[in-house]
């Protein structure tokens, strides 16, 4: 990796598009709505209270490419419009109701995630493998103790019960996301151009 790539500030799509209100806001969007398309790859196992999905892999792409505040702002965006009938949470379910409510604190912990990817982002953690990696896990962390324990709250079991049920069974899944999406990045990073040519 050249020491262009790695001086280089902001998150990678401050690499190719300038900021500015409208292409913020339409960020945000696309981010919301990428993490509402991937809810969609969504299966239920018996006995476990979540699905498994693709959701939370679009929840930290979004963070380590948007940086911290359009992240923050997009999964904002993407918990009001599901509250308010959009049908993108996990298998297009939306509103507050039995299905959803145990499960907000994961879509809380979305914002948590984008403000933690987003930041390390844009220090520059993004840009090697073995960071993004890291940078992916911390984001996947973060979600869980957002949601496990509100899950654990919220269907009043102990917080060891929401870490067997709620965290364990999803690690392998998670983590698999969190190599795939860290290997990539990375590789992004380096098809910029140099500035320097």
């Amino acid at each position: 990796m050249s020491t262009t790539t790695l001086a280089r500030r902001g998150s990678i799509v401050d690499q190719f598009i300038p900021a500015t209100l409208i292409t913020n806001v339409l960020l945000v969007v696309v981010g919301a709505a990428f993490v509402g398309a991937l809810a969609q790859i969504s299966w239920t196992v018996p006995g476990l209270p979540a699905p498994f999905t693709g959701q939370t892999l679009g929840v930290l792409v979004v963070g380590g490419t948007l940086g911290a505040r359009r992240a923050v702002s997009a999964m904002a965006l993407y918990a009001v419009a599901g509250l308010a009938g959009m049908p993108w949470f996990a298998a297009q379910t939306h509103g507050w109701n039995a299905g959803t409510k145990p499960l907000f604190g994961y879509i809380i912990g979305f914002m948590v995630a984008g403000v933690v990817m987003g930041y390390l982002s844009n220090k520059g953690t993004d840009r090697t493998v073995s960071g993004a990696i890291g940078m992916f896990v911390l984001g996947e962390l973060a979600i869980y103790a957002v949601g496990v324990t509100w899950l654990s709250l919220d269907l009043h079991h102990t917080l060891s019960w929401g870490i067997t049920y709620g965290m364990v069974p999803y690690l392998v899944w998670d983590i698999a996301k969190a190599v795939v999406a860290g290997s990539l990045l990375p590789l992004a990073w380096r098809l910029l151009p140099d500035q320097n040519s």
